[in-house]
């Protein structure tokens, strides 16, 4: 395991490279054994930082929900990071793409919760029960270390990204409220569109056959540590596209038929 300075000293590289967005070496290259407890470790020192200077937690994100993705990143379950308060962005909205490093879209759910939900016994009656309501949303995720260095060719690897705050940078969501008991969320599809072109599509199931058993998940895993999922949190289930990629100039269009639709200009 990774001493309690180097793992700090990990978390102020990350927050320095984000803040002079500057994409630095991902922490295998100097740790190359560390392990994914260690990644959590630095990506909670990270948050710390973050909380000191101002920022507020507001919830939460599951990533790695497809089969697909956790056999290319060679894990068998999700990873999660934190929503942070400046993180969070209104349909519609204009996003200046400088302030983010090598930025990608993709398409989800996003479960605001009304009750806590804490405990290892969780199914998903429990999530649907406390939550007061799903939105579309699409995720901005970043790298702020290089997904794959120019360079040298050396791919990060799902320590580095967990480090990293599991890649998020920021959440945008829908006008249109869901009511999770009226309809089986397994079958609300999007087609995603940059620049009026459909890049992809996907139906909410991919996300391991049900979003809301991403949100069990996570709750089992923070129950662990005696971290509960408070109600007035969001909590993003996870992707059922590829990420795409935006430049400035590009529009992005989300198309969730009878859920609405999320649209972003990124300058």
């Amino acid at each position: 395991m990774l001493t309690v300075e180097e793992i700090n000293d990990e978390a102020k590289r990350l927050d320095l490279a984000e803040t002079n967005r500057v994409q630095i070496e991902p922490t295998t290259i100097r740790f190359p054994n560390m392990e994914i407890k260690d990644s959590y470790a630095i990506q909670k020192a990270w948050v710390g930082l973050k909380q000191e200077q101002g920022r507020k937690i507001v919830g939460y994100k599951i990533g790695l929900t497809s089969r697909v993705m956790q056999v290319a990143m060679n894990i068998d379950e999700p990873d999660y990071g934190t929503l942070l308060d400046d993180m969070v962005f209104e349909n519609n909205s204009e996003i200046k793409t400088s302030a983010f490093l090598d930025p990608k879209i993709e398409v989800e759910l996003a479960f605001v919760l009304k009750k806590r939900l804490f405990g290892e016994n969780l199914t998903i009656e429990d999530v649907i029960e406390a939550t007061a309501y799903v939105v579309p949303a699409l995720e901005l995720i970043a790298a702020r270390t290089f997904r794959k260095n120019p360079k040298t060719g050396y791919v990060r690897t799902v320590r580095d990204t967990i480090s990293d705050n599991a890649a998020n940078a920021g959440i945008i969501t829908g006008d249109h409220i869901i009511d999770p008991n009226e309809i089986d969320l397994r079958w609300v599809s999007a087609l995603l569109y940059k620049n009026g072109t459909i890049e992809e599509s996907g139906v909410a199931a991919a996300v391991l056959d049900h979003p809301a058993k991403g949100i069990v998940w996570l709750a089992k895993k923070y129950a662990q540590h005696g971290v509960a999922l408070e109600a007035g949190q969001t909590i993003l289930a996870g992707s059922f596209t590829r990420p795409i990629d935006v430049a400035a100039g590009d529009k992005i269009i989300a198309d969730y038929g009878s859920s609405g639709k999320i649209t972003v200009n990124f300058t």
